[in-house]
């Protein structure tokens, strides 16, 4: 056996390796970072669904490590909106007797996403649908409770992986196929005229139901927590300075805490930094034109990866529907 053969024998290898590692157990960033989580927190916890009363369509995409060959990208869209009271209705009985009943309780929250989230070889597509129930507790603070069900694709890009022999064994194999993975998410949210704290848990199957190729029968995927928290303070009737924390957890990986405070002015515009432990700081900024909500963060990079992109970036574009008084903290409890 030649030398170069030899060589490409252990390169091949080495790919192999790394590819069955990534299937047996994935890696920290199982699931997208999002950077603007405090402006679409529904893509992190279900119970957020309808919990202001407005319908919300939101569009981000997300692209981390800028000029890293194989870095993550992410891109989904998202929509959420409560089932509003509506007008009172004067209905008769069967003994003739005026009632007052409303369309709906006002206690219903729908919300529905498509993703699609590339980290190196690994490709997940898919979506989620979920529904919240919300209670009003005392003192004008509402409890928010959410369950999601989600499927996504999940595959091997082997696309990305080079071989010099086109017959290459590994390059016909059934990671190539891909399976499909249905999943449940939960969430609890409490919301008030001041604060805001939320706690949700994803892939609570973790992978347990797999459909498709049996090449990812060993694999297994990370159950994912995040408890995240903001309070707000009004020096005056135009300006908000909300600080904010936010902590993403896994049975496998150390916690990671997001600390950040956001200044927003006349709900027009907002710019706000955060800390992102052992990994980032973060440099937002957005601002709101009707019902349009448009806005961009950088991540600059804290570790040695820096040096080989030009940081992360997200956007988002935001729309959101309905009429001011039907919004819980200015008006009516539906």
């Amino acid at each position: 056996m030649c030398r170069s053969e030899g060589v490409h024998k252990v390169k091949r290898g080495l790919i192999i390796l790394a590819a069955i590692m990534i299937t047996s157990v994935l890696d920290a960033q199982q699931l997208p970072i999002y950077s603007q989580y405090l402006f679409n927190k529904y893509l992190i916890n279900p119970a957020v669904a309808g919990s202001d009363g407005y319908t919300s369509l939101n569009l981000t995409t997300r692209q981390q490590w800028a000029g890293y060959q194989g870095a993550p990208q992410t891109y989904s869209l998202s929509f959420n909106g409560r089932l509003l009271k509506q007008k009172y209705l004067i209905r008769q009985n069967v003994f003739d007797k005026k009632i007052f009943k409303p369309h709906t309780e006002g206690r219903v929250g729908i919300g529905g996403t498509v993703f699609s989230d590339i980290n190196g070889l690994v490709r997940r597509t898919g979506f989620s649908t979920s529904y919240a129930y919300h209670i009003w507790l005392q003192g004008g603070t509402q409890l928010s409770l959410g369950l999601a069900f989600t499927g996504y694709h999940y595959k091997i890009d082997q696309r990305q992986i080079q071989f010099e022999d086109p017959d290459e064994p590994w390059l016909n194999t059934d990671f190539r196929k891909g399976i499909f993975v249905p999943d449940f998410n939960f969430g609890a949210y409490l919301l008030n005229r001041k604060y805001a704290i939320g706690f949700s848990a994803q892939e609570l199957m973790e992978g347990f139901i797999k459909a498709g190729s049996q090449a990812y029968r060993d694999l297994k995927i990370q159950r994912t927590y995040y408890l995240f928290g903001n309070y707000d303070f009004e020096p005056d009737n135009k300006t908000l300075i909300q600080p904010s924390l936010l902590i993403k957890m896994s049975e496998q990986v150390r916690p990671q805490a997001d600390i950040g405070v956001t200044y927003s002015y006349d709900n027009k515009l907002w710019v706000g930094a955060t800390f992102r432990t052992g990994s980032a700081i973060i440099a937002n900024v957005g601002v709101r034109r009707d019902r349009l909500f448009f806005g961009y963060s950088f991540d600059f990079t804290l570790n040695s990866i820096q040096m080989s992109t030009y940081g992360s970036h997200e956007f988002i574009v935001a729309a959101r529907f309905g009429d001011t008084p039907r919004k819980y903290r200015w008006l009516d409890r539906y």
